[in-house]
């Protein structure tokens, strides 16, 4: 065997040995009330967020998340918010890993996460930051760099979607759920909603059109109003 095959194949053993934690993980915990929580964590490439509620009513425990980098086993997190602790916000926290291809284990905790996907199917996968909308026709925009942001973060088949300050530490809402995109529409199943609990399990189909990078959002919000929103993928 020459010298240059021997290197492909190695890099391919590499390369197959290697695991993504790329997609949508969660576990279930019960608590001394009898009531189960279900915790979702999203990875995006460079973005995460992890989410809390009740599997049975949905109602909003709490979030975190903010930008991440793997490097060999070690998670290094940079806090964007995080509703237990607002102190947190703008610090650093490492975590060893042990992943693999259906779970992943925090060796700190002991605690080990369930793959939900692996950043498929949905076409809209990754972090997008909020940055316009067209009014009556008119288009405004707003930078993705100021403090105040709406982050949206999805894996193949999971939304969450953020509206936090990084410079007060202020969280101002949060919903989420399950999502599909099929033929230019773009349908949430909303399974936890932080402002109303009554949104709990609706269903809302919107039109969406990816155009020079940025993802055209179209159609009612939860409340019957029309919005056409504007939102360019984190990097």
């Amino acid at each position: 065997m020459n010298k240059l095959k021997l290197f492909v194949l190695i890099l391919s053993s590499q390369f197959l040995n290697s695991q993504s934690i790329i997609g949508a993980w969660e576990k279930y915990e019960t608590n001394s009330d009898g009531s189960t929580h279900r915790h979702v964590v999203i990875f995006s490439e460079g973005f995460k967020s992890t989410s809390v509620f009740d599997s049975s009513n949905g109602k909003f425990i709490s979030t975190n998340g903010g930008s991440w980098f793997l490097d060999g086993s070690t998670l290094t997190e940079k806090i964007e918010f995080d509703t237990r602790d607002q102190e947190k916000v703008g610090s650093t926290i490492k975590f060893e890993l042990d992943i693999k291809d259906n779970t992943v284990t925090n060796i700190n905790s002991g605690k080990t996460w369930n793959r939900i996907d692996d950043g498929s199917p949905g076409q809209l996968n990754g972090a997008w930051l909020m940055s316009g909308r067209f009014r009556n026709g008119v288009k405004s925009t707003r930078s993705i760099d100021r403090p105040r942001k709406t982050m949206k973060i999805l894996s193949g088949s999971r939304f969450q979607w953020i509206a936090y300050n990084t410079e007060t530490r202020q969280f101002m809402g949060t919903g989420g759920g399950t999502y599909l995109t099929v033929k230019g529409k773009y349908i949430e199943q909303i399974e936890f909603f932080s402002r109303d609990d009554s949104r709990v399990g609706a269903k809302l189909d919107f039109e969406f059109k990816l155009d020079n990078g940025e993802w055209n959002h179209m159609g009612f919000s939860s409340k019957g109003d029309p919005i056409h929103e504007i939102w360019i993928r984190r990097k």
